[in-house]
């Protein structure tokens, strides 16, 4: 079985559904053998779509013509040939992709489930935490409504975002608010619901740490890249002085970063994106890191339901499983057209166990969907979750606060 074709295929809301801007495109890979086969892998996206659909083509040339059972030899030849992979995420994006769906392609040759391949499963269900629930939300009531109805829906651990438009500084004003809202979650939801805290990477070091002391009081399960990542030295005072556990990983794009990491005593909960961190060649990589520093592992996924169905595969196997993020009750309704097999009952993912990724991709949606557009410009950041990023002096610092973020921001129209 020869590799015959690697393609980026670009999808984006085909009924201009409003959604948050990170929410609005992704990228699948699709390989085609000689044979008529196909596997699916997917790439992200987060105002990179364009040139991570045109890294899958310079990935393709390595692949193509190959015999699939060297697909580990052409990883390894990208790897060599692409001098920036290590730090470039288009290109890491590209390859991991196309790793993705090779694996799915050898699964489905073999007749097994991918994670039959990595040595088979150590649990059938793996439980979820609820993401982007709170889109819209300003006021911390109206997180906590929310919030009772995904625990109502099985949930029983939810993250969220609440900072607002805070940016790099906290104001006193933005710190009290987010702390209101946290507070009103932990009381709508009890003590038997885990909280955990998204920063997106946003604060320097000293109001990261007075986030995570304030925050404190509420125990989270984990606080999410509470600093900016290229001030990620500031995480050893972080941890030093905050009880709540940090995770990380979704930026880190090798095995030897997140060895770095654990070495330097920075994180404590890895967060690996299989999209963007070398798919499953990598992804075992990474887990026998995190198992020889006993660091548990929640995987980041965010884009789509082939990234969720692969991360499913790799779930099942880790010795060192936390938790799956999961975005799936709050996709817009045109993801979920696009693939079915696995399913997620009661707060848990269920193991899918047919052969490859355990999916099928529906390809007249995918066709229906096609684009080549870039992800739309708003005037809130794409990775934020919509309605969230407040319009300066409205509201995310009070109302007549003064926010310490520089510059003004204003609601995206067309875009949540």
């Amino acid at each position: 079985m020869r590799i015959r074709s690697v393609e980026p295929l670009e999808l984006s809301d085909p009924g201009a559904e409003r959604s948050s801007p990170w929410s609005s495109t992704i990228v699948l890979v699709r390989v085609t053998t000689d044979t008529g086969a196909v596997g699916w892998g997917q790439s992200p996206t987060t105002a990179m779509t364009v040139p991570v659909r045109e890294s899958v083509r310079e990935v393709a040339r390595f692949y193509e013509g190959r015999p699939l059972e060297e697909m580990n030899r052409a990883f390894d030849e990208y790897s060599v040939s692409a001098f920036y992979r290590s730090r470039s995420v288009e290109q890491t994006a590209a390859l991991s992709g196309v790793d993705i769906a090779c694996y799915d392609l050898l699964g489905h040759e073999l007749g097994v489930p991918i994670h039959r391949l990595l040595g088979g499963r150590r649990r059938d269900r793996l439980r979820a935490y609820a993401n982007g629930w709170y889109s819209d939300c300003r006021a911390p009531e109206e997180f906590a409504a929310k919030a009772k109805r995904m625990v109502r829906g099985g949930f029983t651990a939810l993250k969220f975002d609440p900072f607002g438009d805070q940016y790099g500084q906290l104001s006193n004003p933005g710190l009290a608010l987010a702390s209101e809202r946290v507070r009103a979650v932990r009381e709508a939801v009890g003590p038997r619901v885990d909280l955990l805290i998204e920063c997106h990477g946003r604060f320097f070091p000293e109001p990261a740490i007075r986030a995570g002391l304030e925050l404190d009081q509420y125990a989270p399960a984990f606080i999410e890249e509470p600093t900016q990542p290229e001030l990620s030295d500031g995480l050893r005072e972080f941890r030093r002085k905050v009880r709540t556990p940090v995770a990380l990983g979704e930026r880190l794009l090798t095995p030897a970063d997140f060895q770095s990491f654990l070495a330097r005593g920075l994180v404590d909960i890895l967060q690996p994106d299989l999209t963007n961190s070398g798919g499953f060649t990598f992804g075992l990589q990474i887990a026998g890191v995190a198992a020889g520093f006993g660091a548990q592992i929640a995987y980041h996924n965010a884009f789509g339901p082939v990234q969720t169905a692969a991360t499913l595969q790799l779930d099942a196997v880790l010795p060192t499983f936390f938790i799956q993020e999961s975005f799936e009750s709050s996709w817009p309704a045109w993801k979920r057209t696009l693939v079915r097999g696995y399913e997620l009952a009661d707060g848990h993912f269920l193991v899918p166990d047919r052969p490859g990724l355990g999916i099928e991709v529906n390809e007249s949606a995918v066709e229906a969907a096609r684009s080549d557009e870039m992800e739309p410009k708003g005037t809130e950041p794409p990775w934020v979750i919509g309605g969230t990023w407040a319009p300066r002096g409205r509201g995310d610092a009070r109302p007549g606060a003064t926010s310490n973020r520089p510059g003004g921001r204003a609601r995206a129209k067309g875009v949540r």
